[in-house]
């Protein structure tokens, strides 16, 4: 929750803003005082305080506070380290580890099952699957493809903004795209998205919560990780991004029954066959 409210804090009106700071200097005050008595302490008014918490995707301030709470209860503090130059390897291995892990609790803490439901029934009912990514997150799409295609929907990954944009304008109501960016806001993926909702496909976004790209998507699969400055840190966003992919992979695996698995011993089967016998 904490590491929410710091990446969505730029986008707040100054008020919001302003209670966003004092959540972050004191969070665990917060969970000792009713609303009324926070709206006077940070000098904002209640309605502020109740549209902040909807922003967040609470219900309201007393799911807040039961979710920030568990946030507290289950932060790693390792995951804020940085890595030193003169770093042991493992310290390394220790602190990579550490934020990793700290990133995936964040999502799965934070990850509507509503949402995941849906995105499912609309994968699960496809034509066709497009991917969309830019720089890593073009990784994360075409390795989420991959997992897809072996479930038999006819489906593509594309990292070149001028494909996807051309591709998108082609598809029908009978298409889905899975788009893929940790700050919802690269301008060539939000327009594919709109262009393929211009034509009638659904979109699914894997992004960031109160992004342009989640705002405009048919279904939004949040996953507010906030990356690091730490120059020598690989992006933990992009293993959170490919957890998700799996979940939906799964997710449609199941939804598809006994005939897709049938279809993927099959295959598995194949690839068996191509592997070097290690038995002497």
């Amino acid at each position: 929750m904490l590491a929410r409210i710091e990446a969505m804090r730029a986008q707040l009106r100054p008020s919001e803003r302003k209670l966003a700071d004092y959540i972050l200097d004191a969070p665990r005050e917060i969970l000792d005082v009713a609303m009324t008595e926070l709206a006077q302490r940070v000098g904002v008014s209640q309605p502020t305080i109740a549209r902040f918490c909807q922003a967040l995707g609470c219900s309201g301030f007393r799911e807040f506070k039961i979710r920030l709470a568990q946030s507290i209860a289950q932060s790693v503090p390792s995951v804020y380290r940085d890595v030193r130059p003169d770093e042991s390897a493992p310290g390394v291995i220790a602190k990579v580890f550490d934020r990793t892990i700290g990133a995936l609790m964040e999502v799965r803490n934070s990850l509507s099952a509503t949402s995941v439901a849906k995105a499912i029934e609309l994968l699960a009912q496809a034509s066709r699957i497009e991917f969309y990514g830019a720089g890593g997150s073009g990784v994360a799409a075409q390795d989420i493809q991959h997992k897809f295609f072996r479930l038999g929907i006819p489906s593509v990954s594309y990292g070149d903004p001028h494909t996807y944009a051309m591709s998108a304008a082609l598809l029908n109501d009978s298409d889905v795209v899975v788009a893929i960016s940790n700050t919802g806001r690269t301008r060539d993926i939000v327009d594919a998205a709109q262009s393929a909702l211009d034509c009638g496909a659904k979109v699914i976004a894997i992004t960031q919560g109160n992004s342009p790209l989640a705002q405009i998507a048919t279904v939004s699969l949040i996953a507010n990780v906030v990356e690091e400055t730490d120059i020598f840190s690989p992006m933990t966003s992009r293993i959170s991004h490919l957890a998700i992919g799996d979940i939906l992979a799964v997710g449609v695996a199941l939804r598809r029954g006994p005939a897709l698995a049938d279809k993927l011993n099959r295959a598995k089967v194949t690839i068996a066959r191509r592997r070097i016998d290690g038995a002497k």
